[in-house]
């Protein structure tokens, strides 16, 4: 016997998230507009396959304060950014649909100033997107597919960094969007401080940190 669900019959706990397969790309576009756009609850769709994660309050501590890192980087060095948070980027023709932590255009700012939606058939990927894994993994593929030139992900205290060449996403020492920081241990450093001191020393710390970087460093 095949019973039928409706999405509001199905709940999402904290922590927990919940796997559909075999779904079309027609569902998962009915999925999303079933969802809406305010919620809490992310969405990763890889060739049939859909993950709905509805996230743990350590997670979003996580995401908020790297994203805030990020920001003070981009201000601090005086590049120009455009945030995109949680937008679902999409592409019917791969298969694919994934909503980031967070994310940034920045080598592509200017493109994207006043733009209130994403179409990646003319417009391109995040320059960077940041994931952070608690209860689940990053479908690395679905960023590969999309071509997401760069790559944070942040899991079990660990921040790794991974660039997107030749269809690959390969591990790097250094963020290439800041080259000669060493901002995966700053990051790390001043994410703990978050932990014991609180978001405003970590963000305050953070920024003096990186004064004192840019201060010895030729960039």
């Amino acid at each position: 016997m095949v019973f039928t669900l409706q999405l509001r019959q199905i709940e999402v706990q904290p922590g927990q998230h919940l796997t559909l397969r075999e779904i079309t790309w027609d569902n998962f576009e009915a999925i999303l507009r079933d969802l809406g756009e305010h919620r809490a609850t992310r969405v990763a769709y890889y060739q049939g396959c859909l993950e709905i994660k509805m996230p743990l309050p350590e997670h979003e501590k996580a995401k908020i304060l790297i994203g805030e890192f990020v920001k003070i980087l981009l201000d601090e060095l005086g590049l120009d950014w455009e945030p995109y948070g949680s937008t679902t980027f999409k592409r019917r023709e791969m298969a694919v649909g994934i909503e980031p932590d967070d994310c940034f255009y920045i080598q592509n700012a200017a493109r994207m100033v006043g733009k209130q939606r994403v179409d990646l058939a003319t417009d391109p990927p995040p320059d960077l997107a940041i994931e952070v894994d608690v209860t689940s993994t990053t479908q690395i593929d679905a960023y590969a597919a999309l071509g997401v030139p760069e790559l944070w992900r942040y899991s079990d205290g660990k921040l790794e960094i991974f660039v997107f060449q030749s269809g690959v996403y390969l591990p790097v020492e250094t963020s290439p969007t800041f080259p000669n920081l060493p901002v995966i241990e700053g990051i790390l450093e001043f994410l703990k401080i978050g932990a014991t001191a609180g978001a405003t020393a970590a963000r305050r710390g953070f920024r003096q940190w990186l004064r004192s970087s840019v201060g010895g460093n030729d960039l």
